[in-house]
Protein backbone atom coordinates (compact mmCIF):
# COMPACT_ATOMS: atom_id res chain seq x y z
CA UNK A 1 0.00 0.00 0.00
CA UNK A 2 1.00 3.76 -0.87
CA UNK A 3 2.46 5.41 2.28
CA UNK A 4 -0.08 7.77 3.35
CA UNK A 5 1.96 11.27 3.46
CA UNK A 6 3.26 10.10 -0.30
CA UNK A 7 0.94 12.54 -2.87
CA UNK A 8 0.00 9.72 -5.36
CA UNK A 9 -1.35 7.99 -2.37
CA UNK A 10 -4.46 10.15 -2.80
CA UNK A 11 -5.55 8.27 -6.04
CA UNK A 12 -8.21 6.39 -6.66
CA UNK A 13 -7.37 3.02 -8.19
CA UNK A 14 -10.22 1.88 -10.71
CA UNK A 15 -10.70 -1.48 -12.53
CA UNK A 16 -12.29 -1.26 -15.65
CA UNK A 17 -13.05 -4.55 -16.90
CA UNK A 18 -13.06 -5.36 -20.93
CA UNK A 19 -14.19 -8.47 -22.60
CA UNK A 20 -12.48 -8.25 -26.30
CA UNK A 21 -14.87 -10.22 -27.81
CA UNK A 22 -17.43 -7.47 -27.14
CA UNK A 23 -15.56 -4.62 -28.98
CA UNK A 24 -13.60 -5.09 -31.53
CA UNK A 25 -12.80 -5.98 -35.19
CA UNK A 26 -9.26 -6.37 -36.13
CA UNK A 27 -7.65 -6.82 -39.49
CA UNK A 28 -4.46 -6.62 -40.86
CA UNK A 29 -2.65 -4.89 -42.91
CA UNK A 30 -1.96 -7.10 -46.37
CA UNK A 31 2.04 -7.64 -46.41
CA UNK A 32 4.94 -9.85 -46.66
CA UNK A 33 4.50 -9.84 -42.93
CA UNK A 34 2.06 -11.17 -40.31
CA UNK A 35 1.18 -8.17 -38.16
CA UNK A 36 2.77 -5.14 -40.38
CA UNK A 37 -0.18 -3.00 -39.43
CA UNK A 38 -3.09 -3.36 -37.53
CA UNK A 39 -7.01 -1.93 -38.42
CA UNK A 40 -8.96 -2.08 -35.21
CA UNK A 41 -12.52 -1.06 -35.00
CA UNK A 42 -13.92 -0.11 -31.75
CA UNK A 43 -18.17 0.03 -31.44
CA UNK A 44 -20.28 1.85 -28.55
CA UNK A 45 -20.38 -0.60 -25.92
CA UNK A 46 -19.04 0.37 -22.61
CA UNK A 47 -15.98 -2.18 -22.95
CA UNK A 48 -15.21 -0.34 -25.74
CA UNK A 49 -15.47 2.99 -23.64
CA UNK A 50 -13.37 1.66 -21.54
CA UNK A 51 -10.24 1.30 -24.06
CA UNK A 52 -10.94 4.18 -25.74
CA UNK A 53 -10.61 6.11 -22.04
CA UNK A 54 -7.47 3.88 -21.53
CA UNK A 55 -5.71 4.57 -24.60
CA UNK A 56 -5.97 8.68 -23.93
CA UNK A 57 -4.42 7.89 -20.21
CA UNK A 58 -1.33 6.12 -21.81
CA UNK A 59 -1.07 8.74 -24.45
CA UNK A 60 -1.30 11.86 -22.41
CA UNK A 61 -1.03 11.33 -18.97
CA UNK A 62 2.04 10.98 -16.90
CA UNK A 63 0.14 8.08 -14.42
CA UNK A 64 0.96 4.86 -15.81
CA UNK A 65 -2.37 2.02 -16.57
CA UNK A 66 -2.25 -1.39 -15.94
CA UNK A 67 -3.64 -3.83 -18.02
CA UNK A 68 -3.30 -7.66 -19.37
CA UNK A 69 -1.18 -9.02 -22.13
CA UNK A 70 -0.72 -12.94 -22.78
CA UNK A 71 2.22 -13.43 -19.95
CA UNK A 72 1.21 -11.06 -17.39
CA UNK A 73 -0.06 -7.56 -16.96
CA UNK A 74 2.21 -4.79 -17.52
CA UNK A 75 2.30 -1.09 -16.22
CA UNK A 76 2.02 1.31 -19.73
CA UNK A 77 3.00 4.94 -20.09
CA UNK A 78 4.50 6.13 -23.37
CA UNK A 79 7.34 5.81 -24.10
CA UNK A 80 8.61 8.65 -25.61
CA UNK A 81 8.05 11.00 -22.77
CA UNK A 82 10.05 11.14 -20.03
CA UNK A 83 7.06 12.35 -17.89
CA UNK A 84 5.31 9.01 -18.36
CA UNK A 85 7.77 6.78 -17.84
CA UNK A 86 9.31 8.33 -14.58
CA UNK A 87 5.58 7.35 -13.78
CA UNK A 88 6.18 3.57 -13.74
CA UNK A 89 9.80 3.73 -11.81
CA UNK A 90 7.39 5.95 -9.50
CA UNK A 91 4.73 3.58 -9.46
CA UNK A 92 6.84 0.15 -9.38
CA UNK A 93 9.19 1.76 -6.62
CA UNK A 94 11.47 0.41 -9.15
CA UNK A 95 15.39 1.22 -9.75
CA UNK A 96 16.13 3.36 -12.44
CA UNK A 97 18.70 1.37 -13.80
CA UNK A 98 16.63 -1.53 -15.09
CA UNK A 99 15.75 -1.52 -18.54
CA UNK A 100 11.79 -1.56 -19.66
CA UNK A 101 9.98 -3.63 -22.70
CA UNK A 102 8.66 -1.38 -25.54
CA UNK A 103 5.36 -3.14 -26.65
CA UNK A 104 3.97 -1.99 -30.03
CA UNK A 105 0.91 -2.61 -32.01
CA UNK A 106 2.24 -3.38 -35.05
CA UNK A 107 5.80 -3.66 -37.14
CA UNK A 108 5.44 -0.60 -38.93
CA UNK A 109 4.91 1.20 -35.68
CA UNK A 110 8.03 -0.63 -34.27
CA UNK A 111 9.99 0.48 -37.66
CA UNK A 112 8.81 4.06 -37.11
CA UNK A 113 10.86 4.01 -33.96
CA UNK A 114 14.09 2.65 -35.46
CA UNK A 115 13.88 5.07 -38.43
CA UNK A 116 12.94 7.91 -36.71
CA UNK A 117 13.26 10.47 -39.79
CA UNK A 118 12.73 8.34 -42.75
CA UNK A 119 9.59 8.95 -45.18
CA UNK A 120 7.58 5.89 -44.42
CA UNK A 121 5.57 3.40 -46.78
CA UNK A 122 3.47 0.78 -46.81
CA UNK A 123 5.89 -2.47 -46.36
CA UNK A 124 9.73 -2.20 -45.47
CA UNK A 125 11.42 -2.32 -48.66
CA UNK A 126 15.06 -2.94 -49.11
CA UNK A 127 16.13 -0.14 -45.97
CA UNK A 128 14.34 -2.63 -43.46
CA UNK A 129 15.56 -1.00 -39.62
CA UNK A 130 15.24 -4.61 -38.40
CA UNK A 131 18.18 -6.63 -38.23
CA UNK A 132 17.93 -9.44 -40.68
CA UNK A 133 18.46 -11.90 -37.74
CA UNK A 134 15.33 -10.91 -36.35
CA UNK A 135 13.06 -11.74 -39.34
CA UNK A 136 12.59 -15.92 -38.64
CA UNK A 137 11.63 -15.00 -35.59
CA UNK A 138 8.79 -12.43 -35.95
CA UNK A 139 7.46 -14.49 -38.77
CA UNK A 140 7.32 -17.48 -36.34
CA UNK A 141 6.48 -15.88 -33.07
CA UNK A 142 5.50 -12.32 -33.05
CA UNK A 143 2.53 -11.31 -31.76
CA UNK A 144 3.55 -13.27 -28.83
CA UNK A 145 5.64 -13.81 -25.75
CA UNK A 146 9.39 -12.56 -26.84
CA UNK A 147 11.22 -9.85 -26.80
CA UNK A 148 14.09 -8.74 -28.84
CA UNK A 149 17.11 -6.66 -28.45
CA UNK A 150 17.28 -3.50 -30.63
CA UNK A 151 19.87 -0.99 -31.49
CA UNK A 152 18.65 2.50 -30.43
CA UNK A 153 18.86 5.26 -32.78
CA UNK A 154 20.77 7.86 -32.47
CA UNK A 155 18.14 10.44 -32.50
CA UNK A 156 15.84 7.88 -30.37
CA UNK A 157 11.94 9.23 -30.32
CA UNK A 158 12.49 6.66 -27.11
CA UNK A 159 12.60 8.61 -23.57
CA UNK A 160 16.26 7.39 -22.03
CA UNK A 161 14.71 6.27 -19.06
CA UNK A 162 13.74 3.63 -20.94
CA UNK A 163 17.38 1.99 -22.33
CA UNK A 164 18.26 2.68 -18.48
CA UNK A 165 21.56 4.50 -20.46
CA UNK A 166 21.79 1.36 -23.30
CA UNK A 167 22.71 1.75 -26.55
CA UNK A 168 19.69 -0.82 -27.19
CA UNK A 169 15.96 -1.73 -25.90
CA UNK A 170 13.84 -4.72 -25.94
CA UNK A 171 10.85 -4.94 -28.16
CA UNK A 172 8.41 -6.87 -28.92
CA UNK A 173 4.46 -7.27 -29.86
CA UNK A 174 1.91 -8.90 -27.70
CA UNK A 175 -0.27 -11.60 -28.38
CA UNK A 176 -3.56 -9.96 -26.47
CA UNK A 177 -6.22 -8.40 -27.98
CA UNK A 178 -6.97 -5.80 -25.25
CA UNK A 179 -3.00 -5.15 -25.18
CA UNK A 180 -2.67 -4.88 -29.29
CA UNK A 181 -6.09 -2.70 -29.07
CA UNK A 182 -4.69 0.27 -26.57
CA UNK A 183 -1.25 0.32 -28.10
CA UNK A 184 -2.89 1.08 -31.33
CA UNK A 185 -5.73 3.93 -30.16
CA UNK A 186 -2.47 5.46 -28.07
CA UNK A 187 -0.74 5.47 -30.93
CA UNK A 188 2.55 5.53 -29.13
CA UNK A 189 4.93 3.04 -28.59
CA UNK A 190 4.05 1.58 -24.48
CA UNK A 191 6.87 1.03 -22.26
CA UNK A 192 5.77 -1.72 -19.49
CA UNK A 193 7.24 -3.86 -16.96
CA UNK A 194 5.61 -6.14 -15.04
CA UNK A 195 1.90 -4.12 -12.84
CA UNK A 196 3.40 -5.24 -9.71
CA UNK A 197 5.11 -3.50 -6.71
CA UNK A 198 9.06 -3.61 -7.68
CA UNK A 199 10.58 -7.52 -6.40
CA UNK A 200 7.03 -8.99 -5.78
CA UNK A 201 5.41 -11.71 -7.64
CA UNK A 202 4.60 -10.50 -11.19
CA UNK A 203 0.70 -10.27 -11.51
CA UNK A 204 -1.40 -12.63 -13.42
CA UNK A 205 -4.93 -11.40 -12.47
CA UNK A 206 -6.08 -7.60 -12.16
CA UNK A 207 -6.89 -8.24 -8.12
CA UNK A 208 -3.05 -8.56 -7.78
CA UNK A 209 -2.62 -5.21 -9.73
CA UNK A 210 -4.57 -3.51 -6.95
CA UNK A 211 -3.23 -5.37 -4.44
CA UNK A 212 0.19 -4.02 -5.32
CA UNK A 213 -0.21 -0.88 -6.62
CA UNK A 214 -3.52 0.54 -4.80
CA UNK A 215 -3.68 4.48 -4.40
CA UNK A 216 -0.55 4.82 -7.05
CA UNK A 217 -2.10 4.32 -10.46
CA UNK A 218 -5.48 5.68 -11.37
CA UNK A 219 -6.76 2.64 -14.08
CA UNK A 220 -6.69 -1.23 -14.42
CA UNK A 221 -7.47 -2.39 -17.31
CA UNK A 222 -9.03 -6.03 -16.63
CA UNK A 223 -9.07 -8.64 -19.28
CA UNK A 224 -9.26 -11.57 -17.03
CA UNK A 225 -6.45 -14.19 -16.31
CA UNK A 226 -3.14 -14.10 -18.35
CA UNK A 227 -2.38 -17.17 -20.67
CA UNK A 228 1.15 -17.78 -20.12
CA UNK A 229 1.84 -16.62 -16.53
CA UNK A 230 5.54 -15.34 -17.00
CA UNK A 231 7.32 -12.80 -18.61
CA UNK A 232 8.60 -12.78 -22.30
CA UNK A 233 12.02 -14.51 -23.60
CA UNK A 234 14.12 -12.00 -24.12
CA UNK A 235 16.53 -12.59 -26.70
CA UNK A 236 19.80 -10.66 -28.06
CA UNK A 237 20.55 -11.66 -31.76
CA UNK A 238 23.11 -8.32 -32.00
CA UNK A 239 25.46 -11.02 -30.21
CA UNK A 240 27.77 -13.54 -31.59
CA UNK A 241 26.60 -16.05 -30.55
CA UNK A 242 22.90 -14.83 -30.29
CA UNK A 243 21.58 -15.41 -26.26
CA UNK A 244 18.81 -15.63 -24.52
CA UNK A 245 18.74 -13.13 -21.86
CA UNK A 246 15.15 -14.52 -20.15
CA UNK A 247 13.82 -17.35 -20.73
CA UNK A 248 9.94 -17.53 -21.15
CA UNK A 249 7.33 -18.82 -23.21
CA UNK A 250 9.66 -19.29 -26.59
CA UNK A 251 12.12 -22.42 -25.87
CA UNK A 252 15.58 -22.83 -26.46
CA UNK A 253 14.94 -25.17 -28.66
CA UNK A 254 11.81 -23.50 -31.18
CA UNK A 255 14.65 -21.00 -31.20
CA UNK A 256 17.55 -23.49 -32.34
CA UNK A 257 14.60 -24.58 -35.19
CA UNK A 258 15.22 -20.91 -36.97
CA UNK A 259 17.34 -20.11 -39.20
CA UNK A 260 20.23 -18.00 -37.58
CA UNK A 261 19.59 -19.21 -34.19
CA UNK A 262 21.16 -23.02 -34.88
CA UNK A 263 23.94 -21.84 -32.01
CA UNK A 264 21.39 -19.62 -29.59
CA UNK A 265 22.96 -19.71 -25.69
CA UNK A 266 21.62 -19.07 -22.65
CA UNK A 267 22.82 -15.81 -21.10
CA UNK A 268 21.04 -15.62 -18.04
CA UNK A 269 22.86 -17.77 -15.47
CA UNK A 270 24.10 -16.62 -12.43
CA UNK A 271 23.51 -12.90 -14.34
CA UNK A 272 24.42 -9.92 -12.19
CA UNK A 273 25.50 -7.59 -14.60
CA UNK A 274 26.27 -3.55 -14.24
CA UNK A 275 23.85 -3.21 -16.85
CA UNK A 276 21.42 -5.31 -17.39
CA UNK A 277 20.27 -5.69 -21.12
CA UNK A 278 17.22 -7.11 -20.01
CA UNK A 279 14.37 -7.09 -17.07
CA UNK A 280 15.37 -9.51 -14.15
CA UNK A 281 18.92 -10.38 -14.97
CA UNK A 282 20.40 -8.21 -11.69
CA UNK A 283 18.10 -7.90 -9.06
CA UNK A 284 16.02 -10.41 -6.84
CA UNK A 285 12.43 -10.52 -7.69
CA UNK A 286 9.40 -12.13 -7.51
CA UNK A 287 9.25 -12.37 -3.38
CA UNK A 288 6.23 -12.48 -1.74
CA UNK A 289 6.93 -11.04 2.10
CA UNK A 290 7.13 -14.59 3.60
CA UNK A 291 10.78 -16.20 3.44
CA UNK A 292 10.87 -18.67 0.42
CA UNK A 293 12.75 -21.94 0.41
CA UNK A 294 12.90 -23.69 -3.36
CA UNK A 295 13.76 -27.38 -3.54
CA UNK A 296 15.04 -28.46 -6.46
CA UNK A 297 13.52 -31.41 -8.46
CA UNK A 298 16.02 -33.93 -7.00
CA UNK A 299 16.18 -32.53 -3.56
CA UNK A 300 14.54 -34.48 -0.86
CA UNK A 301 11.19 -33.54 0.34
CA UNK A 302 11.01 -31.10 3.37
CA UNK A 303 11.04 -32.73 6.35
CA UNK A 304 10.06 -31.64 10.62
CA UNK A 305 13.69 -30.01 10.86
CA UNK A 306 13.05 -27.95 8.05
CA UNK A 307 10.06 -25.84 9.42
CA UNK A 308 10.87 -26.24 13.44
CA UNK A 309 10.87 -22.62 13.95
CA UNK A 310 7.79 -21.74 12.05
CA UNK A 311 4.16 -22.25 13.12
CA UNK A 312 2.35 -21.15 9.79
CA UNK A 313 3.97 -22.75 6.61
CA UNK A 314 2.57 -22.34 3.09
CA UNK A 315 3.53 -25.09 0.77
CA UNK A 316 3.74 -25.26 -3.00
CA UNK A 317 3.39 -28.49 -4.40
CA UNK A 318 3.64 -29.58 -8.01
CA UNK A 319 4.28 -33.41 -9.01
CA UNK A 320 5.51 -35.14 -6.20
CA UNK A 321 5.26 -33.94 -2.57
CA UNK A 322 2.20 -34.70 -0.44
CA UNK A 323 1.71 -34.32 3.18
CA UNK A 324 2.05 -37.86 5.03
CA UNK A 325 -0.30 -37.94 8.29
CA UNK A 326 0.93 -41.59 8.85
CA UNK A 327 4.39 -40.65 9.26
CA UNK A 328 5.73 -39.55 12.43
CA UNK A 329 9.29 -38.39 11.18
CA UNK A 330 8.56 -36.61 7.91
CA UNK A 331 6.29 -33.84 6.87
CA UNK A 332 5.73 -34.45 2.89
CA UNK A 333 6.29 -37.37 1.11
CA UNK A 334 7.54 -37.78 -2.59
CA UNK A 335 4.58 -39.53 -4.41
CA UNK A 336 2.69 -39.01 -7.22
CA UNK A 337 -0.85 -37.09 -6.38
CA UNK A 338 -3.44 -40.48 -5.76
CA UNK A 339 -6.96 -40.25 -5.75
CA UNK A 340 -9.36 -41.86 -3.15
CA UNK A 341 -9.10 -45.23 -4.92
CA UNK A 342 -5.48 -45.56 -5.27
CA UNK A 343 -4.91 -44.26 -9.25
CA UNK A 344 -2.88 -42.01 -10.49
CA UNK A 345 -4.86 -38.52 -10.53
CA UNK A 346 -5.69 -36.86 -13.95
CA UNK A 347 -4.13 -33.91 -14.85
CA UNK A 348 -6.07 -30.62 -14.32
CA UNK A 349 -8.51 -29.60 -16.79
CA UNK A 350 -8.93 -25.91 -18.50
CA UNK A 351 -11.85 -25.33 -16.46
CA UNK A 352 -10.32 -25.15 -13.13
CA UNK A 353 -9.04 -21.42 -13.79
CA UNK A 354 -6.11 -22.41 -16.03
CA UNK A 355 -4.60 -25.17 -14.15
CA UNK A 356 -4.64 -22.95 -10.44
CA UNK A 357 -6.39 -25.63 -8.79
CA UNK A 358 -5.21 -28.74 -6.90
CA UNK A 359 -5.61 -32.41 -7.66
CA UNK A 360 -8.24 -33.77 -5.54
CA UNK A 361 -5.77 -36.20 -3.23
CA UNK A 362 -7.16 -38.79 -0.56
CA UNK A 363 -5.47 -36.49 2.00
CA UNK A 364 -6.48 -36.94 5.63
CA UNK A 365 -7.45 -33.83 8.20
CA UNK A 366 -7.53 -31.10 5.24
CA UNK A 367 -9.87 -28.23 5.63
CA UNK A 368 -9.95 -26.12 2.50
CA UNK A 369 -9.50 -22.56 3.68
CA UNK A 370 -9.53 -20.54 0.54
CA UNK A 371 -11.35 -20.66 -2.85
CA UNK A 372 -7.77 -20.27 -4.06
CA UNK A 373 -7.52 -24.31 -3.40
CA UNK A 374 -5.10 -23.61 -0.28
CA UNK A 375 -5.49 -27.19 1.77
CA UNK A 376 -5.20 -26.32 5.71
CA UNK A 377 -3.07 -29.30 7.67
CA UNK A 378 -3.36 -29.04 10.83
CA UNK A 379 -0.13 -31.47 12.52
CA UNK A 380 1.42 -31.77 15.37
CA UNK A 381 5.36 -31.94 15.77
CA UNK A 382 7.02 -34.53 17.60
CA UNK A 383 7.45 -33.76 20.95
CA UNK A 384 3.68 -32.36 20.64
CA UNK A 385 4.05 -28.66 19.51
CA UNK A 386 1.77 -28.04 16.47
CA UNK A 387 1.95 -26.15 13.52
CA UNK A 388 -0.61 -24.70 10.08
CA UNK A 389 0.60 -25.91 7.10
CA UNK A 390 -1.03 -24.46 4.13
CA UNK A 391 -0.65 -26.23 1.00
CA UNK A 392 -1.34 -25.08 -2.29
CA UNK A 393 -0.94 -27.97 -4.84
CA UNK A 394 -0.31 -26.85 -8.97
CA UNK A 395 -0.79 -30.23 -10.23
CA UNK A 396 1.56 -31.43 -12.38
CA UNK A 397 0.94 -29.78 -15.76
CA UNK A 398 3.77 -27.37 -16.41
CA UNK A 399 1.58 -24.54 -18.42
CA UNK A 400 -0.31 -24.83 -15.33
CA UNK A 401 2.46 -24.49 -12.99
CA UNK A 402 3.49 -21.60 -14.85
CA UNK A 403 0.03 -19.87 -15.27
CA UNK A 404 -0.46 -20.36 -11.41
CA UNK A 405 2.86 -19.79 -9.43
CA UNK A 406 2.74 -16.39 -8.94
CA UNK A 407 -0.89 -16.69 -7.62
CA UNK A 408 0.33 -19.25 -5.50
CA UNK A 409 2.66 -16.88 -3.77
CA UNK A 410 0.16 -14.29 -3.59
CA UNK A 411 -2.30 -16.59 -1.93
CA UNK A 412 -0.36 -18.04 0.39
CA UNK A 413 1.53 -14.74 1.32
CA UNK A 414 -2.43 -13.50 2.06
CA UNK A 415 -3.02 -16.51 4.59
CA UNK A 416 0.32 -15.06 6.57
CA UNK A 417 2.40 -17.82 6.55
CA UNK A 418 5.99 -17.45 7.88
CA UNK A 419 7.57 -19.31 5.28
CA UNK A 420 6.99 -20.84 1.55
CA UNK A 421 8.23 -24.58 0.83
CA UNK A 422 8.13 -24.72 -3.25
CA UNK A 423 8.61 -27.88 -4.81
CA UNK A 424 10.39 -27.62 -8.11
CA UNK A 425 10.28 -29.21 -11.68
CA UNK A 426 13.13 -29.92 -13.71
CA UNK A 427 13.85 -27.03 -16.08
CA UNK A 428 15.57 -29.42 -18.60
CA UNK A 429 12.04 -30.61 -19.76
CA UNK A 430 12.05 -26.98 -21.57
CA UNK A 431 11.49 -23.21 -21.94
CA UNK A 432 8.30 -23.01 -19.79
CA UNK A 433 9.79 -25.62 -16.78
CA UNK A 434 13.04 -23.73 -17.47
CA UNK A 435 10.87 -20.00 -17.28
CA UNK A 436 9.45 -21.28 -13.80
CA UNK A 437 12.85 -22.33 -11.98
CA UNK A 438 14.07 -19.34 -12.96
CA UNK A 439 11.65 -16.72 -11.73
CA UNK A 440 11.53 -19.20 -8.51
CA UNK A 441 15.34 -18.80 -8.09
CA UNK A 442 15.11 -15.30 -8.09
CA UNK A 443 11.77 -15.12 -5.29
CA UNK A 444 13.79 -17.93 -3.42
CA UNK A 445 16.36 -16.70 -0.08
CA UNK A 446 17.17 -20.13 0.47
CA UNK A 447 17.78 -23.01 -2.30
CA UNK A 448 17.81 -26.80 -1.53
CA UNK A 449 20.41 -28.35 -4.05
CA UNK A 450 18.74 -31.65 -5.81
Amino acid sequence: MADSHDPVAAMKTTILPVDTGRITHIKATPSDDLLDDLEIHLNDTEDAQHIRYAASQLKTSNIPVAFPTETVYGLGADATRSSAVQGIYKAKQRPADNPLIVHFASLKQLRDVLRPNAVQTNGHGNDDPLPTIYHPLIQRFWPGPLTIILPNPSKSVLAPEVTAGLSTFGARIPANVLALALIKFADVPVAAPSANASTKPSPTAAEHVKFDLDGRIETIVDGGLCEVGVESTVVDGLSSPPMILRPGGVSLEQLRTSPGWENVRIGYKNSAEEKPKAPGMKYRHYSPKAKVVLYESEANAPSWEDIKEYGKVGMISTRCWRVDHSNASALVTKKHYDNANGQTAPEIHEETTKGFARLIANTLHATPVSRKGIMLHRLTRPGGSGIELFDLALGPDTAGIARGVFAALRELDRVDVDVILVEGIDEAEGSTAAAVMNRLRKAAEVNVPG
